[in-house]
């Protein structure tokens, strides 16, 4: 999509995309027209995101149909997300001691600090001031950077690694080929660097439980950094900006109590992690090893099947429609925003901790905060998996 061509309808926002309601698992395509199933009720999206007989591993075996058109990160055999089994496990273990809820609560101090400078910053910006480019997107690109013992000089090739890494396909495949080998190289040189002088982030710390482990091939070993280091501060800059457009925009109401109550910008931040999807993908795919019954029907092994998490969401027997957008109300059972089972988002702790605190000092600080121009005009980033916009222009 061309945001610029005035002749293609605008995006919706994202907290207004469309879900038809979850039911028995059914038939469907992937994009390209290859066969597929649909889970979409909660329990069966729990199921086939837990069961090891659906894995990610077939989905790249030699003869299994192309789920992109274009090389990208996601897509990567070598990537963590796209192990099974004992692969998996090794690499899941030399991040065994990051990423826990007790190491995000000892970093939450210096995140805090980071959101207290950004804030600094940006009351000293002329208004309006873009709320993207002063803290949605340095605020989780300064986090990342330092648990991995990156400076500033990189803040701007990791944007660019992002975007071809979630390419969407409409980036040439040589462009975003060149992009990722670019990047690997420089995943690869990281990984080099810590070993010769390993020091007390979260590189090294892979590299000394990698070492530990024994056995793990050095390219899993950069898809993992690289994985971590554009997946670690896009899909958090994706949630703040798409929060913000949807909380200035349509629910200023809680606005005030997002300022005033630490514990209620917690329950905001987790409604709108489970509300607002990262992009207009549907389903996470998985193959099935075996033949497997989900929700009263027979899935075929060799199935591809895509486990749609957005619709097991608002799933009416799990999350009522009564409480289902009210962004102070707790929820009713875990989000599948994050995954479930085995691949369950590593960052998801530290994802939420950014998310409530970002929104609960903003609130703070700026409780007149509101948008500079109306909700419709908004410029979309595209080009990517995941969708957000491209500016926010705000007053205080």
């Amino acid at each position: 999509m061309n945001p610029t061509d005035p002749t293609e309808p605008a995006p919706e926002p994202m907290h207004r995309l469309h879900f038809e309601a979850p039911g028995p698992p059914c038939r469907t395509e992937l994009p390209g027209g290859t066969p597929a199933w649909l889970v979409s009720r909660y329990a069966d999206v729990r199921q086939v995101l837990s069961d090891p007989r659906f894995g990610r591993a077939r989905l790249y075996a030699p003869d299994a149909p192309a789920l992109s058109d274009v090389p990208d990160l996601v897509n990567d055999p070598d990537l963590m997300f796209n192990q099974d089994g004992p692969d998996h496990l090794r690499l899941r273990r030399t991040l065994r001691r990051a990423f826990t809820p007790r190491a995000v609560a000892r970093w939450r101090p210096w995140i805090a600090a980071i959101v207290e400078e950004l804030l600094d910053r940006l009351e000293e910006r002329p208004q309006p001031a873009d709320a993207v480019a002063e803290f949605a997107l340095p605020l989780p690109v300064a986090v990342i950077s330092r648990l991995m013992g990156l400076d500033e000089s990189v803040w701007g090739r990791l944007r660019h690694w992002s975007e071809h890494a979630f390419s969407d396909g409409t980036h040439e495949s040589e462009q975003v080929a060149s992009a990722l080998k670019e990047f690997s190289a420089f995943g690869a040189d990281l990984l080099a660097q810590r070993r010769r002088a390993p020091g007390d982030d979260l590189v090294s710390g892979i590299v000394a439980a990698a070492d530990e482990e024994g056995g793990v091939p050095e390219a899993q070993l950069v898809s993992l950094v690289c994985g971590l280091v554009v997946g670690g501060h896009d899909s958090t800059m994706t949630m703040l900006g798409n929060a913000l457009l949807y909380l200035l925009g349509e629910r200023r109401e809680t606005w005030p109590r997002l300022g005033a109550d630490e514990q209620a910008a917690e329950r905001v931040a987790d409604r709108l992690v489970h509300l607002v999807p990262l992009g207009d993908d549907r389903g996470s795919a998985r193959h099935a090893a075996a033949d497997v019954e989900v929700g009263g029907v027979t899935i075929p092994a060799g199935a591809i099947v895509l486990a749609d998490c957005g619709m097991a969401n608002r799933d009416p027997e799990v999350f009522p429609p009564a409480t289902l957008h009210d962004l102070l109300a707790p929820l009713e059972a875990p989000t599948l925003s994050f995954g479930a089972g085995p691949h369950y988002c590593l960052g998801a702790w530290l994802a939420r901790t950014e998310l409530q605190l970002a929104l609960h000092r903003l609130a703070a600080r700026f409780p007149d905060l509101r948008l500079a121009d109306p909700t419709d005009t908004v410029v979309w980033r595209t080009g990517t998996t995941s969708r957000s916009p491209r500016s926010l222009r705000v007053r205080w």
